[in-house]
């Protein structure tokens, strides 16, 4: 016999979604979401910076148009799927941390390194009055030379730190007829 009760979702775990949540645009909020089931799904620890990447390159094309497109970006979005269909299994045994970030506590879903880019990301909107959205996010991962992120970029051939110095003359503010960018 079914509960008539109907079924509550699985709670998350480590971060609330509130915590989670504060200070993201929808759009970002939404790829965290992502990043968070594919690595659920590829059976990971924790939700790690290739992960975050992978969701902010799927889902927002502003971060698209600040990596590059062509041969340079489907080599990257194939790393990224590779990795997710199993060719990050040596990812799977440990925690990303580059010891260069503080360890974040309570957020167990993210690993050190991510949980200190999704801050970094907060940071860097509130610097200009709005929510993180998914190039805030984009700069936080590339920062780190040991992110999982700038791994996968550099297998693909794109420079990290190029990206990095891209979105910080990306103002992230659309032109308006008439106007100037900011």
């Amino acid at each position: 016999m079914q509960s008539r009760i109907p079924r509550q979702p699985a709670p998350e775990h480590g971060i609330h979604r509130a915590d989670r949540d504060a200070g993201l645009s929808d759009e970002l909020a939404a790829m965290v979401g992502g990043a968070r089931r594919r690595a659920v799904r590829d059976g990971d620890r924790q939700i790690d910076t290739a992960h975050l990447l992978h969701s902010v390159l799927e889902s927002d094309p502003e971060a698209r148009a600040v990596v590059g497109d062509g041969p340079q970006l489907a080599r990257l979005l194939g790393y990224l799927v590779q990795r997710s269909i199993g060719y990050g299994l040596r990812w799977q045994s440990g925690v990303e941390d580059s010891g260069s970030v503080p360890v974040v506590s309570g957020s167990t879903c993210f690993s050190p390194l991510a949980a200190a880019s999704m801050e970094f990301a907060r940071c860097r909107a509130a610097g200009r009055g709005g929510p993180a959205r998914g190039t805030d996010l984009l700069a936080a991962i590339v920062a780190d030379p040991q992110a999982r992120a700038v791994e996968v970029l550099q297998r693909a051939g794109i420079d990290a730190r190029a990206v990095l110095t891209r979105l910080d003359g990306w103002s992230g503010v659309p032109e308006e007829s008439g106007g100037a960018a900011h």
